[in-house]
């Protein structure tokens, strides 16, 4: 076999194989958004998309007085938002430690958030709802925030640490040598270059919170501090009679921040390591 056609024959089975998982993460999206609007209560249908679709339940969403999808939707942002900044905040400055610093526990910690990292956070839910009940934080929004950010912690050290490692330490010892601090050339030299691996834990600690049910629905109790998963899922189970067509709708409208999210963050996935280097 030639090299050429091997070349031909690899090139088609990995664009078969880019083709077909594509179709497997689009196909159930459109099917989404296809059921939201069908009518009735039904989701099954002959084909993806009705023959006469209906905005209803949009308007059932916002409409109805017994449905609080308003509320549900500013709760789920809050804490995402809150929880993506406080998870920037933190995962930059514990990565530029471990990955600048050489200090005792180093190692011991970069294990320990390994060995945390794969530990899931529904394992703990005992411990959880006893420490936020001690804490008088149960139905509050900022435990919540706070369980989010310790779980995002671990996992996203590592990956920016991995990131920050790439960056040539030339560029710290020129800085130093220039007189600047370590906080300047965190603030004005690393953070620039690090941009792409920003904007990833930005999206990751953003959508995180957004899909949580399990541990939103052992914190909070009452309908006003609900977020969209538990506000929906009682929306089908409770008050709608499994209409699943509506919870279809709901869904449709929380992915809308995600999109907007990820086109403003995307210009910086595909920034390069020189982005701040020639900053004075």
């Amino acid at each position: 076999m030639s090299i050429k056609r091997s070349n031909r024959i690899r090139l088609t089975l990995s664009y078969g194989l880019i083709l077909l998982v594509a179709v497997i993460i689009i196909y159930p999206l459109v099917w989404t958004v296809g059921a939201s609007f069908y009518p009735g209560n039904s989701i099954m249908g002959e084909s993806i998309f009705p023959d006469n679709p209906t905005w209803s339940h949009y308007a059932t969403l916002f409409a109805n007085d017994k449905v609080a999808y308003l509320t549900w939707f500013w709760n789920s942002l809050k804490i995402s938002f809150l929880t993506m900044v406080l998870t920037l905040i933190c995962v930059s400055c514990t990565s530029y430690a471990f990955s600048r610093f050489r200090f005792k526990g180093r190692k011991n910690g970069l294990m320990l958030f390994l060995l945390l990292q794969m530990i899931p956070q529904f394992s703990a839910l005992i411990a959880i709802f006893v420490l936020a009940q001690m804490l008088g934080l149960i139905n509050s929004h900022l435990a919540l925030v706070l369980v989010y950010v310790g779980g995002m912690i671990p996992m996203n050290t590592y990956l920016m640490k991995g990131y920050l490692d790439a960056i040539p330490r030339d560029l710290d010892e020129s800085a130093k040598m220039d007189g600047a601090s370590h906080i300047r050339i965190f603030l004005e030299i690393i953070l620039p270059i690090s941009k792409p691996i920003i904007a990833v834990v930005a999206l990751f600690s953003f959508t995180g919170p957004l899909g949580d049910f399990i541990l939103a629905t052992t914190i909070l109790r009452t309908p006003e501090n609900y977020t969209l998963p538990i506000g929906l899922y009682n929306l089908v189970v409770e008050k709608m009679g499994a209409s699943y067509t509506t919870y279809a709708a709901g869904a449709v409208l929380i992915s809308i921040p995600v999109a907007l999210l990820y086109l403003s963050l995307q210009k910086y996935f595909v920034s390069g390591l020189t982005a701040g280097s020639t900053k004075g």
